[in-house]
């Protein structure tokens, strides 16, 4: 596993998304490990930063939580751009798209993590240094999650703006699916269970 090559691509994004798929200095370990670092970071930012910046309440933090705002939304989205650029003639694979981002992630982490001990520091007059440099982590991200997308599929930058465009079309499509089946099965359950208890007390 190259531990270095993730700390490396936030300065060369195209060129270290491209060695991330032509040159396979990418590893899905690695990229697992990222996702690891990135909740640990967001789970520190809620425990521990301080009361001026903090929004989450510890009481709110679980698994559940958790898994809402990072790990579906994570799954969510690349299945759904493999799902579009499989039909776009896109080059890269589920892999691709999984590794590419993860590695994108890299700035939240480099940023985000130094800001906690910080927070606990600022004054409220400071604390829009903190939230200038909170938001361009998150910019940081997203241009990379751009770029990586438009290496690893060898789109152009229109290409790939059509193409983020119809993945959050996909994924809102996907929700709507899930959530409709979910209250499907829940009227079924509530069917099922209405008959059971008719038939037994009888």
């Amino acid at each position: 596993m190259d531990l270095k090559f993730p700390f490396q691509i936030p300065l060369r994004p195209i060129k270290g998304f491209g060695g991330m798929k032509y040159e396979n200095r990418g590893s899905m370990k690695v990229a697992f490990l990222i996702m690891l670092a990135y909740i640990v970071t967001q789970i520190l930012q809620w425990s521990f930063s301080g009361f001026l910046v903090n929004v989450m309440r510890l009481e709110h933090i679980n698994i559940l939580w958790i898994g809402a705002t990072f790990v579906l939304p994570y799954l969510l989205f690349c299945i759904s751009n493999w799902c579009v650029t499989t039909l776009m003639q896109g080059e890269g694979s589920f892999k691709d798209i999984a590794m590419a981002t993860a590695y994108a992630l890299m700035p939240i982490i480099i940023i985000h993590l130094p800001l906690i001990p910080i927070s606990n520091i600022i004054t409220l007059e400071e604390a829009a240094f903190y939230w200038f440099f909170y938001s361009f982590a998150i910019f940081w991200f997203v241009v990379m999650l751009f770029l990586g997308i438009m290496t690893v599929h060898q789109y152009t930058v229109a290409k790939t703006l059509g193409t983020f465009f119809l993945t959050i079309v996909v994924m809102g499509i996907i929700v709507f699916i899930m959530l409709l089946l979910f209250s499907l099965g829940q009227q079924i359950h509530v069917f099922f269970s209405t008959i059971y208890e008719e038939i037994r007390i009888r």
